[in-house]
């Protein structure tokens, strides 16, 4: 169960700014910016209302939907011993029409 409701996404500026960890840089998601998408890593603990909100806040767009996935970590092997890299959770962003966001700068 989710803690905040879709109607009442209220998140502190503190939340906010944990919760929007870094941007994602990757050929794969420079591509979807052509679709009006952004991808960012956020808390493991993050949910899509809150991700919604910080991006709102913090950019001044607005969303149309967020999806988030969770990248298990890959094995390596460190000098012959084995070792995981962490699971990392991402969110996959998607702004309305007209909409956009510059990664590359800060907030």
């Amino acid at each position: 169960m989710s803690r905040y409701s879709p109607n009442n996404a209220t998140v502190s500026k503190e939340r906010m700014m944990e919760i929007l960890r870094r941007p994602v840089i990757t050929e794969k998601a420079t591509l979807m910016g052509e679709h009006n998408q952004v991808s960012f890593f956020v808390p493991m603990d993050a949910d899509k209302f809150e991700v919604k909100a910080a991006v709102e806040e913090l950019f001044k767009v607005k969303v149309t939907s967020v999806n988030t996935l969770i990248a298990k970590g890959k094995t390596k092997r460190f000098r012959g011993r084995p070792g995981k890299r962490p699971d990392a959770k991402k969110a996959v962003v998607t702004l309305a029409e007209g909409n956009s966001i510059d990664v590359t700068t800060g907030i």
